[in-house]
């Protein structure tokens, strides 16, 4: 095998930026303290667990990337594979009799340390012949050490206390291979998957996932690279592909182009489903890391915590400190770029142009601009009965597969009180539920729950009617 792990990062420096976002993406969350509820479960993507943990009914060890590729003659393959690796912190007070008991957290002057598992970054990197793929690939077994770090904790130049840290040995592996596909084009399959292969056993009182995370590849996700050739896109690839990329199978993980616009030469492959050529916008001022917001409301609630929060979040970690002082540093005009932006405009009337004598100026979602339909008239067949205002239905939701809370409705009689179409031409109902209390105050403000014609069935009473 000519591979080596020695290999030149530059291609990937376009995609980098991105791959940070999903490395780091979730990894603490607002109000950036250890002790807020939603801090406790850490890290939600890309976790490969031991192998042991995953007999136990927990998360998956491995994931598996599959694509198809079109490498020139001689082409090399690169391979990044990143992932954090748990560091289990632990805080120690130094007593005036020498003593250092581990305790629940130790006051500072600017911060309140606590326990923490902090992320180190690691990068598992190879180079090789993409020939060298095809039969029964390669394989490439990497591992962590474990390590241990004290870090000495001084307040106003005298020592106070201490911080241990604590890394388990992880294990793994990256496995690729690469078969021809058939036709007169010079493409391949390209499949690589990565392993947790760490040696993990439960304990007494201990055979859960905190247990399990040292020893896990955490937000693991690959670049790769081709130095000659394309990658194919999974969302857009050319018709001659069409077949061959819809039968890659993708588990735990999702490749998209990450290159430069125009390039088809780099993948990222993310545990966090994106498009091609994702990219951070540039109204961005720097990591947040929390999963479920935006950038504006993070600043701005951030910035609104208290002192005695913005000390607990500054000794919970050094990232989480550092949101604290770019939310507080940030400008007026920052904040405002924050609230939005357009990215391109496109003139679809003439604003100039007096509308006509007969033109009519109802806006075109308005359910009036379409002569053709009325909510309060129109029906549709269901199961051969037709059906409209003041039918009687049983809903059946689950094949959208949009709303969870539809879920709940499974078998309840409604009332349909309009049929709509939209402007796409699909079919909706707006029903209100039988029984429910607030059903006249919904019916009088407008506001209905909606479910297509195949998410429903005609009431026995419709049936016998």
């Amino acid at each position: 095998m000519n591979a080596t792990t020695d290999v030149d990062a530059a291609p990937f420096e376009v995609a980098r930026r991105i791959a940070d976002a999903v490395l780091f993406e979730g990894y603490v969350l607002y109000p950036y303290r250890a002790s807020a509820a939603k801090n406790r479960l850490r890290w939600q993507f890309g976790v490969l667990v031991p192998p042991a943990y995953e007999e136990l009914g927990g998360e998956h060890s491995w994931q598996r990337t599959e694509l198809v590729m079109e490498p020139a003659a001689g082409a090399r393959l690169t391979v990044e594979l990143r992932f954090l690796h748990a560091v289990r912190r632990t805080v120690q007070e130094l007593r005036p009799d020498g003593s250092t008991p581990t305790v629940a957290s130790l006051e500072l002057p600017d911060r309140v340390l606590v326990p923490w598992d902090e992320g180190a970054e690691e990068r598992v990197r190879m180079s090789l012949p993409v020939a060298e793929l095809l039969g029964e690939g390669v394989t490439l077994p990497f591992n962590r050490p474990a390590a241990t770090e004290t870090e000495l904790v001084s307040a106003d130049g005298r020592p106070v206390g201490r911080l241990n840290r604590r890394r388990e040995r992880v294990e793994g592996a990256v496995r690729l291979t690469a078969t021809e596909l058939p036709g007169p084009w010079a493409a391949l399959r390209l499949t690589a998957e990565v392993l947790n292969t760490s040696a993990w056993e439960p304990t007494a009182g201990a055979a859960d996932r905190e247990a399990a995370l040292p020893r896990s590849l955490v937000a693991a996700h690959l670049l790769l690279g081709l130095d000659a050739g394309t990658f194919l896109s999974m969302t857009d690839p050319p018709q001659w592909a069409a077949g061959a990329v819809a039968e890659c199978r993708n588990l735990r993980t999702w490749p998209v182009l990450a290159g430069a616009d125009g390039r088809a030469d780099v993948v990222l492959s993310s545990p966090i489903i994106l498009e091609d050529h994702p990219a951070i916008a540039p109204e961005s001022p720097g990591g947040f890391y929390d999963a479920t917001e935006i950038d504006e409301i993070l600043a701005l609630r951030t910035s609104a915590l208290t002192d005695q929060e913005k000390r607990e979040a500054r000794g919970t970690d050094e990232r989480a400190g550092a949101v604290i002082d770019l939310a507080d540093s940030l400008p007026a005009e920052v904040m405002e770029r924050l609230h939005g932006a357009v990215r391109a405009l496109r003139e679809v009337t003439d604003p100039a142009a007096p509308p006509g004598p007969d033109e009519d100026l109802t806006p075109w979602w308005d359910p009036g601009a379409d002569r053709s339909v009325d909510p309060a008239r129109d029906r549709v067949q269901i199961d051969g009965l037709s059906i409209g205002a003041g039918s009687r239905v049983v809903l059946r939701p689950g094949r959208r597969r949009t709303d969870a809370q539809d879920l709940f409705l499974q078998g309840r009689t409604a009332l349909v009180e309009a049929v709509l179409h939209d402007v796409d031409g699909s079919v909706h109902l707006a029903v209100t539920v039988e029984g429910d209390p607030g059903a006249d105050l919904w019916r009088e403000q407008g506001r209905f729950l909606y479910f297509q014609p195949d998410e429903v069935a005609p009431a026995p009473a419709e049936e016998a009617r």
